[in-house]
């Protein structure tokens, strides 16, 4: 299928064909047919599938064959990031039929917050806003979006992660009733299921791709590694190549920094985190597009909310605590049906962690020997596979056990577990039946890291906390 066969407007297929773009992706040829026909729609895609064309492109359709001229859009996002990069490629499609679009985000200063006023009251066609700076602005009374035809959710189940949930219903409240709403969440817990039902018709069209599935371009592989090991092991893989573009997750903003600045004497890196100033995030993440920087350390707080292709490597300093953002993570390399690497430390209290990931992603991920001259690190049972990897040379400096200060003793490996056979779980793209190929129950989500604008949650949030391709 081409983009042709969707009958867009005129000045938006001629868009298109100048930026290149051809055929849909799966999600796009789904969920746009449905979109421009009016319906409601619960779409669950991963990142890296071009669900952001898949819902944009309709709209700026829509918005094109009425006219605009007034808020028509509005989109609501979980981070300042996501919400940029949203509007950034609104701007990029829009240009071709004449559609502004502004972002609503939290952090800067009073400047910011009258600029960001100021658009509101004088309109544009579409607004992309994270909930909790949206409802400042909405408090003052002046705004008004009774006019508004689409509200869009995009990653709805991370925005139930951070609290924003009664954020979300105050939101809706200022909407018109009579209105097409679109959400698309990376997964699809019940909590998302039961909420939706609050914002969508009684019948919404359902869209399921590939959940808790890896892109087939990544390599993935595993080490089992004590915590004192892992700073040392990190330096010894991104010694053994040259690599252009590393992004480094660590489970907390403080292990983000520490590490930071262990790494900043041997190599190039910066930390992308939550207590940086917005203009600084913003040059960070600049550089890191641009290739001016080559490893960017952060928490999953950039798991969902970039987009740059060609990453090449993805480390996983700490497990995930939640399968689902295992798969967010590794999805930060081998889009656009590139080829990547995702490599995860495994400490000897988080082999149950990956036991839940390999049973969400239907493999069993490969145990690499730790590098000639290290340790040994925990047993992962009977499973483990002992073939090395990143060996490095003769001149690699030995570390004796006295340096990885664990209290067991890296000779002393820890009882193995047994571990379950995940090996033949079958994917599947029906919600039901992944979950029940979930052989372990995934436990909460952990405490989620906040950006500045994610103060404002409320106290008693129910839920707790190119080849070319269009994203």
């Amino acid at each position: 299928m081409n983009f042709s066969e969707f009958n867009f407007e005129s000045s938006l297929q001629e868009g298109l064909d100048a930026m290149g773009f051809e055929k849909p992706t799966p999600v796009q040829e789904q969920a746009i047919p449905v979109i421009l026909e009016g319906k409601d729609i619960i779409a669950c895609a991963q990142t890296g599938t071009g669900k952001t064309a898949a819902f944009i492109l309709p709209v700026l359709n829509k918005i094109a064959q009425s006219g605009g001229g007034k808020l028509d859009t509005l989109v609501l996002a979980p981070t300042r990031e996501l919400a940029i990069q949203i509007d950034q490629q609104i701007q990029g499609f829009a240009y071709f039929v004449g559609i502004s679009s502004i972002p609503i985000y939290g952090g800067g200063d009073g400047v910011i917050w009258e600029q960001q006023k100021r658009a509101l009251e004088q309109g544009a066609e579409i607004v992309v806003a994270t909930p909790g700076r949206l409802i400042a602005l909405l408090a003052g009374g002046k705004i008004k979006l009774d006019t508004l035809k689409h509200l869009i959710l995009d990653e709805a189940d991370r925005m139930l992660d951070m609290g924003f949930s009664d954020d979300l219903l105050t939101i809706v409240n200022y909407l018109p009733k009579d209105r097409q709403t679109i959400l698309f969440s990376a997964t699809m817990p019940p909590k998302i299921r039961t909420f939706s039902k609050k914002l969508l018709n009684n019948n919404p069209e359902e869209i399921s791709l590939a959940v808790g599935k890896t892109a087939e371009g990544v390599t993935q592989s595993a080490y089992l590694v004590y915590d004192a090991q892992k700073e040392d092991l990190t330096r010894h893989i991104l010694k053994q190549k040259d690599y252009e573009a590393v992004i480094i997750f660590a489970s907390t903003k403080e292990k983000v920094k520490s590490l930071y600045k262990a790494l900043k004497k041997d190599i190039e890196v910066e930390a992308f985190h939550s207590d940086l100033e917005q203009v600084e995030r913003e040059q960070i993440m600049s550089r890191f597009k641009n290739r001016a920087l080559k490893v960017l350390i952060g928490t999953d707080i950039i798991s969902r909310g970039i987009d740059v292709v060609g990453i090449e490597l993805v480390i996983n300093f700490d497990t995930p605590n939640d399968p689902e953002d295992y798969v967010h993570r590794v999805g930060r390399t081998a889009r656009a049906d590139s080829q990547g690497e995702a490599i995860t430390f495994i400490n000897d209290k988080d082999r149950h962690k990956f036991n839940r990931i390999e049973a969400l992603i239907g493999m069993e991920i490969e145990k690499l020997s730790l590098p000639e001259g290290y340790p040994e690190g925990p047993s992962y049972g009977s499973t483990a596979t002992s073939k090395p990897r990143h060996k490095g040379n003769s001149k690699h400096k030995t570390k004796g056990n006295s340096q990885y200060k664990n209290p067991e003793k890296a000779e002393r490996s820890p009882k193995p577990r047994a571990r379950q056979n995940v090996k033949e779980i079958p994917s599947s793209n029906n919600i039901e039946s992944k979950e029940q190929a979930t052989s372990i129950k995934p436990r909460q989500n952990p405490k989620i890291e906040r950006s500045p604008e994610f103060q404002e949650k409320p106290k008693n949030s129910k839920f707790g906390s190119r080849k070319n391709v269009i994203d």
